[in-house]
C-alpha cells in the first residue's frame, strides 16, 4: 500500500550538480564524483512518486555522488512523476494517476538502464529505492540485478509475501531504513522484516535502521527545521552509504 505521506513535499534547498542524460531512451538524472571513482561501480537511485523533477531527489543523487559513486536516476513515470502542486490542483486524480504507472511502465525502463549499465562494463550495482522506488529495487534484486539492495520508507510491498520471497531468492544483502509513523511500512511490517531476515535467517546479509520522531519520506522530503527529522536523514542517508561501501569493496 501507499498513504497521504507518500504525496506530501517539504522542498528542500540547494543547486543541482548533475546533468541529464538518456540511457538507452530513458531519461535520467546522473551526478559523477569530481575526483576518481570505480567506473564498473554504480548507484542506482529509484524515486518516490516525485522522480526527477523533485531537487530534494536531485541534490540526493549529487550526495551519493559526493561519497564516490557514479549515481544514476531513471525517470519511471515516462515524463509524468506526481506534480510536486497536485495537493493545490482541483483538476488532478491521484488514482488515475496511479493507474498510469503500474509495475508494466517502470520495469522496461529500470531494465534498460540496467542492461545499458552491463553493456559498458558495469559489473556492481548498488540499488537504493524511496517509497516509490522500493519496488523496482525489489524487483531488480530477485533479478540478481542488484548487488546491494537499500530500501527507505518502502511502499507498496506485500507483507510477509514480498519479504518471504526475497528471503528464498534474492541474493543481494538488504538494508532497510525504516521510521516511528510510517502507514506504508508500519511498525508491524518492520518487525516482521527482522522476523523475516534477522538473526542469520538471511545469508547476505540483513540491517535496519529506526528513526524516531520520523514518518513516511523523512528521508527525501523531510522538514529540516525539525532536529529528529533531520537527524533522521541525515542518518538514513550515512547509513546507506556505508552499507554500500562495505558491500561495493568485497
Amino acid at each position: 500500500m501507499s498513504c497521504a505521506d507518500c504525496f506530501k513535499c517539504v522542498r528542500h534547498e540547494g543547486q543541482p550538480q548533475g546533468s541529464l542524460e538518456k540511457i538507452g531512451d530513458v531519461e535520467c538524472y546522473i551526478a559523477v564524483p569530481q575526483d576518481d571513482f570505480a567506473k564498473d561501480k554504480v548507484v542506482l537511485f529509484l524515486s518516490d512518486v516525485f522522480g526527477i523533477p523533485l531537487i530534494n531527489n536531485k541534490l540526493l543523487v549529487d550526495d551519493f555522488a559526493r561519497n564516490g559513486f557514479r549515481t544514476i536516476m531513471p525517470d519511471l513515470f515516462q515524463g509524468d512523476p506526481y506534480p510536486e502542486d497536485a495537493l493545490e490542483r482541483q483538476d488532478f486524480n491521484r488514482e488515475s494517476w496511479r493507474a498510469r504507472h503500474g509495475p508494466d511502465t517502470w520495469k522496461p525502463a529500470v531494465d534498460t538502464v540496467v542492461g545499458a549499465l552491463r553493456a559498458e562494463g558495469v559489473t556492481w550495482i548498488g540499488t537504493t529505492g524511496y517509497c516509490f522506488g522500493a519496488p523496482p529495487a525489489w524487483y531488480l534484486s530477485l533479478k540478481g540485478d542488484s548487488n546491494a539492495t537499500v530500501i527507505t520508507h518502502p511502499s507498496r510491498l506485500r507483507i510477509p509475501e514480498d519479504l518471504e520471497e526475497y528471503r528464498d531468492k534474492a541474493k543481494a544483502p538488504l538494508l532497510i531504513n525504516s521510521c516511528e509513523v510510517d502507514a506504508a511500512f508500519p511498525l508491524e511490517a518492520q518487525a516482521k522484516a527482522d522476523e523475516v531476515f534477522g538473526g542469520g535467517k538471511f545469508a547476505p546479509g540483513y540491517q535496519r535502521t529506526y528513526w524516531e520522531g520520523c514518518k513516511h519520506g523523512f528521508a527525501v522530503r523531510g522538514d529540516m527545521s525539525d532536529p529528529k527529522v533531520k537527524a533522521g536523514k541525515e542518518g538514513a542517508f550515512e547509513a546507506t552509504v556505508k552499507f554500500f561501501k562495505g558491500y561495493a569493496t568485497l
